[in-house]
This record gives structure tokens, C-alpha cells and sequence, in this order.
């Protein structure tokens, strides 16, 4: 069973899928015009009622069935990824792993966080009966990044097909097969309606699913285009969720677990070659473990291969960005304890650790996306937590401390903590992902995630009628007397 797809144009355009390490095609896809969007968002809006029809129950069904699917076909999935990202197996196996933990985390509680609940009418209006739920929204557009091709993208859209939502989904341009194994698969589990479409192109191609009538866009991607798209989507008062970039700082207080620390730090800044959203940028150590951290952090990373550990940069820009900023931090007064000024080649780029980095270069105020950490001592952890909160972005971080993780997480303004492990947020199904400033706004993931894709329902019913009717012009003056002595004796008492 393969998805229902745009109808080709009379010359369609299209463009090929590349596998970085090797620039190799893997795939051709076409460039999907203006019009061919609207017509894929026509047949979704038709297809979410159907879909929406299903129930709680009948969705859930679904979801499993395409769970089972993710599970058994998972190798294939595995090549997809590699092939259009350059990861290593072991790296895309984690992600769809984490992703199929939340299709059956939403399939299974959508009921409970979305369906009809109860609330209290209040004594003024005590013969009503009053309850919420939430309703699907109708079609919801996702626009995907190239890093997590399969994770990232599926927060958003299993969310919202569990919500009841039809789905449109714009994978990246640099892993347009990824998208289309998702949504084929998912059409043979759903074939009676296009619930879940493929899209494929550029910039132009995105720019058209926002104005193309969908009821809601998911984007994950930089804070330059998540702007763009939310001018874009203001045009029409389209509600947006975005999850933008990261300068995510990673703490470790004098008590911590430094073995464990460095480890997290390491694997937190050079996994898939630091093309991560929450990947660890930035560490700030107490002065009293900064020396033996930073000696297991060099020990650790000099055993970090590229092409080996993690794959080539995805984006070929982005080798412009991480020698940019590796020279702008050598320049000011850095010092790379490994990679360093040559360590971008032409695809790959060697892990490096900067030290005695100025909190006002490239390196620590702009988002990297790359293989590279700055190291920098501290006092103490107030000293740590203002250096971390002093940037635009606040999407994740990471604290290592036996006896003040806690505390010092409250502190942290980012949208997610990690206490004594890297990323661990991310893996937990029941709680949101997102952030606060130029990292974006809104939820993805647990019932913040379910409610992000559904429209909030209220419904108050009368009972039974009273002698009181405050709603009425047959309301007396004597009713306001009692009214206004009620609320007196209710709310009246304290001192003021």
C-alpha cells in the first residue's frame, strides 16, 4: 500500500537526496508546487473528519498497528536514516526507538487527557452542570528537521494524529525518504483515507503548507525560519508550535559524579557530529572538579572517531558556521585541548574542546551544531546558573550534583532539565519538550502534547431552573440585594 501523493504537475521539478558521507544519490523527490500542497490539505481536511470519527479507541487501534509495523520493520527504517544522514546504525536505531516509546505512549492516553472531564459549576451556578474536552483541531501541518529525521517530526505528528488530526508533513530536504517511509507505512495500517501525507521541497514548498489552510503548523528548525513562518502564519491567525535552536549548558557542581559528568559531556556534544537541538554546547565546572573533569573529558574525547562514533555534518553550510566560531574563540584567547583550527575537513569535523573561551564569543553566544564544547571554571554553582541563563535560548540543560540537582534545575531557564544524565527528558514519554525564548514556544510530548493539537471544548448545562435568574431582564432589584449579599458572606471576610 503506498500513501495517496500530490498529483504531478505538467513539469514537475525535482531534486535529489544525497548521503553526506558520500554524496551519493539515494533518492529523488519532487519539488511540490504552491497548488499541489493545497490540494494534499483539501483531501486532509476531508480525510481528518473521518479520521476524527474513529474514536478515541479506533485511532488507538491504528497507532498500535503502525507501532507493530515501526517495530518489526525497524532495520529498514535504520537504512533509510543512515543512508540520507550518514549516522551510524546504532544512532538511528536510538531515535526510532524513542520514537516508537511515544506513538504507544499517545495512542494509549489520548482518551484520558483529552476526553470529557467534569469541572465544578460554583455556587451561583449550582443547577449547571459544566465539562471540557478537547476536539481535534483538523489538519495540522509539520514542517521536519534533517538531525532526528524520525524522532523530532514524530512528536509532533503522532501527537496529532492521536488528537484526531489530519497530517501533512514537510520532512526536510535533505531526508525526504525518511517522510516517505513514515507515511507509507502508516498507510498500511489507514488506507481508507489520506490522514497522513508526504509533501517534498524546499523553503517555497514549507512557506506554502502555512498558508495553505491548515489549522495548525508544527515546525521544528532554527529561530530564523521558525520567524519567518510565524510572520507567515499571522496572516491568517494560524496557531504555530516551534521548537527553534539551542545553547544548551551542561552544570557540574563539586559534588557531582565526575566520571559520569564527563562522560554526559562528551556524548552530549558529539553524538551525531553536535547536530542536536539540546546537544550540550556550553559546561560550566565548579573550580574545585574542573581540573580532574576536564582531564577525563580529553582522555574521553581523544577516543571519539568521526566516521566511526558519529557521521558526517548532515548540511554542508554548517561547516562554514563550527570553523567560524572555532577561529572566533582561538582568536579572542581559546585554547583547543583537542580539534581545534583544522579540525573541519570537507565532511566531517573533529571533536573539539575549547577552553579559556570569553563568554562573549561566537562559541558561547550562537548556536554551533556541531562537534564542539567550551569548558569554563566557576566558583560555584550561582556563578554556573547565571552564566547559563545568560543567552536568547532556553531549550534544554543538564546538571550533574549528588545533593543540589534540583535545585539548581529550578534555577536553569530552559525548557528541560536533565539531572545526572544527558537528555533523559527526551526519552520520557509523559513530559513535554520545548522551550522558552529563541529555542520557541508551545509542547510536544505528553499531555501538553496531546492538548498542543486539540482545541479546547466547554460546555455548561442547565439542570434544572431556579427562582434566581441572573441572566434574564426579568432579573428584580431584590435578587441583586440577594446576590450581592451572597457573594459578601462567600468572599468578603478577609482583610483589605
Amino acid at each position: 500500500m503506498t500513501a495517496v501523493e500530490p498529483k504531478p504537475a505538467v513539469h514537475q521539478e525535482t531534486f535529489d537526496s544525497l548521503n553526506p558521507a558520500t554524496d551519493e544519490v539515494v533518492g529523488s523527490y519532487p519539488v511540490h508546487t504552491g497548488e499541489q500542497v493545497r490540494e494534499a490539505v483539501d483531501r486532509a481536511k476531508k480525510a481528518g473528519q473521518w479520521w476524527a470519527s474513529l474514536g478515541f479507541d479506533g485511532r488507538a487501534e491504528r497507532l498500535r498497528r503502525w507501532n507493530a509495523v515501526l517495530s518489526r520493520r525497524m532495520p529498514e527504517l535504520i537504512d533509510v536514516v543512515c543512508r540520507e544522514t550518514g549516522k551510524p546504525r546504532g544512532d538511528a536505531q536510538l531515535e526510532i526507538v524513542l520514537a516508537i516509546e511515544h506513538v504507544a505512549w499517545a495512542g494509549k492516553h489520548a482518551r484520558k487527557v483529552l476526553g470529557r472531564k467534569r469541572r465544578s459549576a460554583g455556587l451561583l451556578l449550582s443547577n449547571h452542570t459544566a465539562s471540557v474536552e478537547y476536539l481535534p483541531l483538523g489538519v495540522v501541518g509539520v514542517i521536519g528537521p534533517w538531525n532526528y529525521p524520525v524522532f523530532t517530526p514524530m512528536g509532533s505528528l503522532t501527537y496529532a494524529l492521536a488528537a484526531g488530526n489530519s497530517v501533512v508533513f514537510k520532512p526536510s530536504e535533505y531526508t525526504p525518504g525518511v517522510g516517505k517511509w513514515l507515511v507509507d507505512t502508516f498507510a498500511e495500517v489507514v488506507p481508507e483515507q489520506p490522514v497522513f501525507q508526504l509533501i517534498t521541497g524546499f523553503g517555497a514548498t514549507g512557506a506554502a503548507l502555512v498558508s495553505a489552510g491548515v489549522d495548525k503548523i508544527a515546525f521544528t528548525g532554527s529561530t530564523a525560519t521558525g520567524k519567518k513562518i510565524m510572520a507567515a502564519a499571522a496572516e491568517t491567525l494560524t496557531p504555530v508550535v516551534i521548537e527553534a535552536g539551542g545553547k544548551d549548558a551542561l552544570l557540574v557542581d563539586d559534588d557531582a559524579d565526575v566520571d559520569a559528568a564527563a562522560d554526559a559531556a562528551v556524548w552530549g556534544a558529539f553524538s551525531n557530529s553536535g547536530q542536536t537541538c539540546i546537544g550540550v554546547e556550553r559546561v560550566y565546572v565548579h573550580e574545585r572538579v574542573y581540573d580532574s573533569f576536564l582531564g577525563k573529558v580529553v582522555a574521553l574525547t581523544e577516543k571519539v572517531k568521526p566516521g566511526t562514533e558519529y557521521g558526517p555534518m548532515t548540511m554542508p553550510s554548517q561547516l562554514d558556521v563550527v570553523r567560524r566560531h572555532i577561529a572566533d574563540a582561538l582568536a579572542k584567547g581559546g585554547r583547543a585541548l583537542t580539534g581545534g583550527k583544522d579540525a573541519v575537513g570537507d565532511r566531517f569535523v573533529e571533536p573539539t574542546v575549547l577552553v579559556d573561551v570569553p563568554e562573549d564569543s561566537e562559541a558561547v553566544r550562537e548556536e554551533t551544531f556541531g562537534p564542539t564544547m567550551t569548558v569554563a571554571k566557576v566558583k560555584d554553582m550561582d556563578e554556573a546558573v547565571e552564566k547559563a541563563n545568560a543567552t536568547s535560548y532556553g531549550l534544554g540543560s543538564t546538571v550533574f550534583s549528588k545533593h543540589n540537582g534540583q535545585r539548581i534545575a529550578e534555577r536553569l531557564r530552559s525548557g528541560m532539565t536533565s539531572i545526572n544524565a544527558p537528555f533523559s527528558f527526551a526519552g520520557v514519554a509523559t513530559l513535554p519538550f520545548g522551550g522558552v525564548g529563541d529555542s520557541g514556544f508551545g509542547r510536544i510530548h505528553g499531555p501538553e502534547g496531546l492538548r498542543e493539537f486539540a482545541r479546547t471544548k466547554a460546555v455548561a448545562r442547565q439542570r434544572f431552573t431556579v427562582p434566581i435568574q441572573l441572566t434574564s431582564f426579568s432579573r428584580t432589584e431584590k435578587t441583586d440585594q440577594l446576590v450581592s449579599r451572597l457573594i459578601k458572606t462567600l468572599h468578603g471576610r478577609g482583610k483589605g
